[in-house]
């Protein structure tokens, strides 16, 4: 009964979606409201799942050469004001600082909405030749956005995140850059996240404010809508430009250098549990999950029960895996429900007649299998299962992506899919805004990106008719 109850908490996705989300995000463990809209507690269950995501990006990064740095919290308005097309894509979300106890400053302070300035003011003190260059550098930190509409993870106020910055000697080696730094985002996504991506360039009109490109990876949730899940930036000379960064080059000439910067936040949490969550709560994949296996001894109190549980964690623990003994005073079926809405990829059971037969019970999150297993064979067969959990999750999202992504000739036809069925579409573009802002007031979606596997749909514009040689998908998005 302690079990069904725990269940009956969360809303059915199918018939209110966001709130279900906000019964996991609260239920899960994962969130608490503080007492200002849009300022989120990351409880540590969900900080941990952070900080392996951290771990798995960190440590690329690192291979490829950048380091990590730690940049002012604070912007003077002047320096925010130096690259224009900047400043006015981020004015309506910055929030000001104008008063220094009860001093009021004579100049107002930024607090940051992204670091692009302050490196930029940092660079112009310290390149002077190309021999400084290429200057490869990440910054982990929080950033703060004054987000109208605010929701755990997805839109917060204040969001935890890492933010590269490079500079270069040549365009070609930035453009190379910016293009690697998608792919380890990719890495990321697919083989720790399980969450299949389709790759491309934003459209100008959907591109950074400031940046000469925008590359992107959107991925499909649950309910069909898109999630930006990680985007790498290419600035060309535009922002060295305009903080006067120059450097003298191999025949000694002065030069300004190209720029990159990408990014990936904590809203990356709320892809995996829209992706991956259901009626259960959170379904998280192995690779990331805080705890990989609980061990939930069955007649605790039973003589050998405890031994034999603390004994089984050992071995696992031994063998790489993250694990965790409930040894609460709960129930089972308490114990079984709390830990399927933590998303927890493995369950281990073992009692009395369990020890008897030296074996234990396995359950899986992700499809709720039972089997005996062996305990001489518990570390085998546990790092097997959980390869198998994170391939079955990835194969299910990617059939989810795959099935509900559709053609549209006409722009008819692309209402007609998105009213009866929604997710993407894939449509020739001519390229012009104008046809880019008529897909949004007409059909509600927007360019998400121009994918790298480019197809054919036609060969005009769904949108005007006119010759076309360029797919893009549309969606409505998060």
């Amino acid at each position: 009964m302690a079990r069904e109850k725990n269940v009956e908490q969360i809303t059915n996705m199918d018939e209110d979606f966001g709130q279900w989300f906000t019964d996991v995000v609260t239920k899960a463990g994962l969130i608490d409201y503080s007492g200002v809209k849009g300022f989120f507690i990351m409880r540590p269950y969900a900080y941990a799942l952070w900080e392996n995501i951290q771990s798995a990006l960190d440590t690329r990064f690192k291979e490829l050469g950048h380091e990590n740095v730690s940049m002012p919290l604070l912007i003077p308005e002047s320096l925010l004001q130096k690259e224009k097309d900047h400043v006015e894509g981020f004015a309506p979300e910055v929030a000001w600082v104008t008063h220094g106890g009860a001093e009021e400053l004579a100049e107002r302070l930024c607090i940051r909405p992204t670091s692009e300035t302050l490196f930029c003011d940092h660079w112009n003190h310290i390149v002077k030749s190309w021999r400084d260059l290429p200057l490869l550098y990440n910054q982990w930190c929080s950033v703060l956005r004054w987000e109208k509409s605010t929701r755990p993870f997805l839109r917060g106020r204040e969001f935890h995140w890492q933010e590269g910055h490079t500079l270069h000697e040549t365009a070609e080696e930035a453009q190379r850059e910016t293009q690697q730094m998608l792919d380890v985002y990719e890495e990321l996504c697919v083989d720790y996240l399980a969450m299949p991506v389709v790759k491309g360039r934003k459209t100008d009109k959907e591109k950074f404010a400031g940046a000469e490109a925008t590359y992107t990876l959107e991925c499909m949730m649950h309910d069909k809508k898109a999630l930006q899940s990680g985007t790498s930036h290419y600035f060309g000379d535009g922002f060295a430009k305009a903080f006067d960064i120059k450097f003298s080059d191999r025949e000694n000439k002065l030069r300004h250098p190209h720029q990159t910067s990408w990014g990936l936040s904590t809203r990356i949490i709320g892809g995996i549990i829209m992706t991956h969550g259901d009626n259960n709560g959170l379904c998280l994949p192995p690779r990331i999950a805080p705890v990989q296996v609980v061990v939930i001894p069955i007649a605790s109190q039973k003589a050998g029960v405890m031994e034999k549980s603390e004994e089984i964690a050992a071995r696992l623990k031994d063998a790489g895996i993250r694990v965790k003994i409930d040894a609460s005073d709960q129930s089972p079926g308490w114990k079984f429900a709390e830990h399927e809405m933590k998303g927890v990829p493995l369950r281990i059971e073992i009692g009395p007649k369990d020890i008897e037969q030296e074996q234990c019970m396995a359950a899986r999150r992700d499809n709720g299998e039972k089997a005996a297993v062996p305990l001489a064979e518990l570390e085998a067969y546990a790092a097997r299962l959980l390869g198998d959990i994170q391939t079955s999750l990835y194969d299910k999202a990617k059939a989810n992506l795959t099935a509900n992504t559709h053609p549209a000739a006409t722009l008819g036809e692309a209402k007609e899919i998105l009213e009866s069925h929604g997710g993407f579409i894939k449509t020739m573009w001519c390229g012009s805004e104008e046809c880019e802002a008529r897909m949004k007031e007409e059909a509600g979606v927007t360019s998400r990106c121009i994918p790298y596997e480019q197809e054919r749909v036609g060969n005009v514009c769904t949108i005007c008719g006119k010759p076309s040689d360029t797919m893009v998908v549309w969606g409505v998005a998060y």
